[in-house]
C-alpha cells in the first residue's frame, strides 16, 4: 500500500491499517472514519490538482502517481 494512503487512514483513526498486510487480521473503519477517510483523499487530490493545474500532462496522472496508482 502507497505510504500516503497509510498516512491519510491513520489521521482517519485507522491504527491497525498494516495488519491488512501482515497477519490477515481485519480492521475496519468506523462510518466516521471512513468518511473522514474519503473527506482526506478527495482533500489531497483537489490540492494536487490546483498545484498542477498548468501542466502539460492531464492532472489524472499526477493524481495516479502521487497515490502510486498504475
Amino acid at each position: 500500500m502507497n505510504k500516503r494512503i497509510e498516512e491519510l487512514a491513520e489521521q482517519a483513526g485507522n491504527k491497525r491499517i498494516n495488519d491488512y498486510y501482515t497477519n490477515g487480521t481485519v480492521t475496519a473503519f468506523t462510518d466516521i472514519q471512513l468518511q473522514k477517510f474519503a473527506e482526506l483523499i478527495i482533500g489531497e487530490c483537489a490540492d494536487i490538482a490546483t498545484m498542477n493545474q498548468h501542466q502539460w500532462e492531464p492532472v489524472g496522472l499526477y493524481v495516479l502517481n502521487h497515490f502510486g496508482v498504475e
